[in-house]
């Protein structure tokens, strides 16, 4: 039922008298994933206090900063937040900036996730980084370590910053394994082909320190808190003994995290592992060789202060997928210029009841390089957070499609979120998503890809099913995803629009307006975006300017240079270039006062 209701605002202005146009139930509004906003990794969460989603991404912010942050209101219409996450610390020549954060990083600032608070009011920002230089050694023994890559976190109050940083250093969790031959010490000053067989290969000296990227943060059902993270490929070389060769490789590996930082009211406590996972390797670490600054890969030699814990819960090697071999014959195609690798990065973890009402896990994972036809994503299943996880045998679930009339490339490392509740009242959690399913949403995973090879990766929406039947242990068919380059529906609930207008007369020429299109929960669109649009019907004649209000928060201000305009429409893009109305009012100006009336 649709009612009017009018605001009267005392104002010397022109009265706004409108009427909806008749509408079929066929004018469902529609999306397509139109690549316009730079996104690599993004992770997204949906403020239900807000009604919007929030978007964190490695690429896409402004000049000066890390990590772009886009809002929508519908996974699809997505406006770019001024500025970043975080300032900048140093320029292009690694002189410093004031006023920076995250100077403990010189680059590779990757991955970043945002979690809510809503006990405490506290936005966690979780991202990783590339250690300078000098602090290599201090986190990973040798000077020389390439990829030291670490974890930082900073916090705001509002999902839009500012963030900073609770202390101006990474996070101190110190990840060790005891039991890997540390390849790289036998390697020659190049540091990129690895000993031709398993004998030369075991002769390396034992122990390394392990560099993290791509951090998810899930909360169990039972109150306990778990990091997943990516083991850089970096120093971490596996026998095939199938290919015969050492590959370099990539896993997802977890650690519990103490509660304290999470239920901090003040947010100024540094996350910190589960006190069981505390220097759990020291005892079994063995000795250095005396000589050890005689081997490749070391340099000066530092003394991290611990040699902490975790679980690899995806690999190769515990559960083979041909899918996932695209990188491993690398370095003959490449000419010596690239390493032979597997990735296992971007995890997400959610949990539902099977049908035995025990919980299962699912994992969500992308394997191999976002440059490649074979890049995709996986998921697996456990009985618990920390594994074994099973991978589905229909991996991988979501893939690029090169070849069909608008071509999809780079798809990969997202984040699981529902559609808005049905009801605006309910308050569904920024984390809820990953812990249960709310009655009459829907959901997607939203990740990254691109139309063209040549171009940067974008946010894309993915609709995501979980079969209830097919949710167990080793489950192939728990998760699949429909990837789709044409128009589809919006999101449940992020609809029916609504469209304010509001109009007024002033000495310039033509006809002046304020419009607000706001979805179910009353968040804003960007007019300004590119895929919507409000125009002047018959003939859809565009605005001459457009530019946000001053007035009113989300709407903006439409300028035509015609007094005629009798009907304004609501048009959302097509896939195929062509504009859909799905709304329009009838206007009627006079001069006697400012309503502002609202469709409901």
């Amino acid at each position: 039922m649709r009612r009017i209701a009018a605001l009267l605002v005392a104002s010397l202005l022109p009265l706004a008298v409108i009427a909806d146009s008749d509408k079929g139930d066929d004018q469902s509004p529609k999306f397509y994933n139109s690549a316009r906003h730079a996104a690599a990794d993004p992770h997204v969460f949906y403020d239900s206090e807000k009604g919007q989603y929030y978007a964190y991404s490695t690429e896409g912010a402004d000049e000066g900063y890390h990590f772009a942050i886009y809002i929508s209101p519908d996974l699809s219409t997505w406006s770019k937040h001024p500025g970043g996450v975080l300032k900048a610390c140093y320029d292009d020549q690694m002189k410093q900036i004031d006023g920076g954060q995250a100077c403990w990083a010189r680059d590779w600032y990757w991955a970043p996730e945002t979690y809510y608070n809503e006990k405490t009011g506290w936005y966690f920002f979780i991202f990783a980084g590339r250690l300078r230089e000098d602090l290599a050694k201090d986190h990973f023994r040798y000077s020389k370590f390439e990829e030291p890559s670490k974890l930082g976190i900073a916090v705001s109050r509002s999902p839009t910053g500012p963030f900073n940083e609770i202390r101006s250093e990474p996070i101190g969790y110190y990840p060790y394994d005891p039991d890997y031959h540390d390849i790289n010490l036998v390697m020659d000053d190049q540091q990129m082909l690895p000993p031709e067989s398993l004998s030369k290969g075991g002769a390396a000296p034992k122990g390394t320190y392990i560099p993290t990227i791509d951090p998810n943060i899930f909360f169990d059902n039972d109150g306990r808190i778990y990091l997943y993270t990516s083991r850089n490929a970096y120093r971490n070389w596996n026998w095939d003994s199938t290919l015969g060769k050492y590959i370099e490789e990539s896993n997802i590996i977890v650690v519990e995290l103490d509660r304290k930082w999470w239920d901090d009211p003040f947010a100024r406590t540094m996350p910190e592992i589960a006190s069981s996972q505390i220097n759990l390797n020291a005892n079994n670490a063995p000795e250095l060789p005396s000589n050890i600054t005689s081997y490749n890969g070391t340099g000066e030699i530092g003394d991290p202060p611990r040699k902490d814990g975790w679980k690899t819960v995806i690999s190769y090697g515990a559960d083979p997928q041909d899918w996932e071999n695209y990188h491993v014959d690398d370095y003959v195609k490449f000419n010596g210029t690239k390493k032979n690798r597997r990735w296992s990065e971007g995890s997400t973890v959610i949990t539902r009841n099977g049908s035995d009402d025990k919980s299962v896990y699912m994992l969500t994972y992308s394997a191999n390089n976002y440059e490649a036809s074979n890049y995709g994503v996986g998921f697996a299943t456990a009985e618990s957070p920390l594994g074994p996880f099973k991978k589905s045998s229909k991996n991988p679930v979501l893939s690029q499609k090169p070849d069909g009339e608008f071509p999809i490339y780079s798809t990969g490392h997202g984040s699981i979120v529902a559609s808005p509740p049905p009801d605006i009242r309910i308050k569904f959690g920024a984390q809820d998503v990953t812990r249960k399913s709310l009655d009459g949403t829907e959901l997607f995973y939203v990740h990254h890809a691109r139309n063209d090879t040549t171009r940067d990766r974008s946010i894309f929406t993915t609709r995501m099913s979980l079969n209830d039947s097919a949710i167990f242990i080793g489950s192939d068919d728990a998760i699949s995803m429909s990837l789709t380059p044409l128009d589809q529906a919006l999101p449940k609930d992020a609809y029916p629009i609504s469209f304010q207008v509001s109009c007024s007369r002033d000495r310039s020429p033509g006809a002046r307006f304020d419009v607000r299109v706001m979805s179910k929960a009353g968040a804003s669109f960007d007019l300004m975006e590119g895929t919507n649009r409000v125009v002047s019907l018959p003939g859809a004649i565009q605005a001459t300017s457009i530019e946000p209000s001053r007035q009113r928060d989300g709407g903006y201000v439409l300028n035509f240079n015609t007094t005629s305009v009798r009907e304004l429409a609501y048009q959302r893009l097509s896939v195929y270039g062509n504009w859909a109305t799905v709304e329009s009012k009838e206007i009627r100006c006079k001069t006697t006062q400012r309503r502002f009336l609202k469709q409901s």
